[in-house]
């Protein structure tokens, strides 16, 4: 094959940049035109809503004992909502969104804390709203399967109290059921709450790291924060049923 003369060559490679920049120079004008008119578009409501729907997010429920008012990286479209307050009797009241599920917090916890367990149901149960929880070794029902109860549990309660223990990070039906819960509601909206007792931060489950915790130092002020948190939802699923159905 005759390969063509260098000058050729040259003289057809100038021509083609020169044929490039008379394209370039007419093309870019209008490449630019439509970038600005697409930088200038209205948005439209639905968009402008949903970006509001973001920046009015507020904060987690479950806090450490350092961060009680931090905000929790994740949120959910209940939180977003300004909700009025709900009373205890709206709440009770017989078509409330409470009653949709068997129980209103069950507790995850390790059989070595069942005694401190037992002692944080009976402060809930005993309050005015008498909550209803779900512990397994009262609540499930013999012979039924492990695994079948712990998903029942999960399912058929409105929030999950983790007692992260030493025992709890030990047991790995304990770490079964915080997937359970983490896959029944992956958005920290308020419904899981973890507690952490005689546990180092550095070895809080990496699974919850995008949940704040309340850290277990007085018993007593840590059993009111798991009871305001889940009175807390209560409250904000009520408010936001009634809002739906208006």
């Amino acid at each position: 094959m005759r390969v063509p003369p260098a000058h050729r060559l040259l003289a057809s490679l100038a021509a083609a940049e020169v044929s490039c920049d008379r394209w370039l120079s007419s093309a870019l004008p209008a490449m630019a035109g439509w970038f600005r008119r697409l930088l200038h578009k209205p948005k439209s409501s639905s968009v402008e809503s949903s970006l509001n729907v973001s920046r009015s997010a507020s904060s987690s429920p479950s806090s450490s004992s350092a961060e009680s008012s931090s905000s929790s990286p994740s949120m959910s479209l209940a939180r977003s909502v300004r909700l009025s307050p709900v009373s205890l009797s709206d709440i009770n009241a017989s078509g409330s969104a409470r009653w949709a599920k068997s129980y209103d917090v069950c507790i995850c916890h390790s059989e070595v804390d069942l005694e401190l367990v037992e002692e944080l149901v009976s402060y809930l149960e005993a309050q005015p709203e008498s909550l209803r929880c779900f512990l397994q070794l009262r609540d499930a029902a013999p012979g039924s399967a492990v695994v079948t109860e712990l998903c029942d549990a999960v399912q058929n309660s409105h929030c999950w109290v983790m007692l992260i223990t030493p025992g709890f990070l030990r047991d790995p039906w304990c770490k079964y059921q915080m997937h359970q819960a983490l896959a029944e509601a992956p958005m920290a909206n308020g419904r899981t709450i973890p507690v952490l007792k005689d546990v180092d931060r550095k070895d809080y489950p990496k699974e919850l790291r995008n949940l704040y915790y309340i850290y277990m130092a007085l018993k007593e002020n840590s059993f009111r924060q798991i009871r305001d948190t889940v009175m807390r939802y209560l409250q904000e699923l009520c408010q936001s049923s009634v809002s739906w159905k208006e």
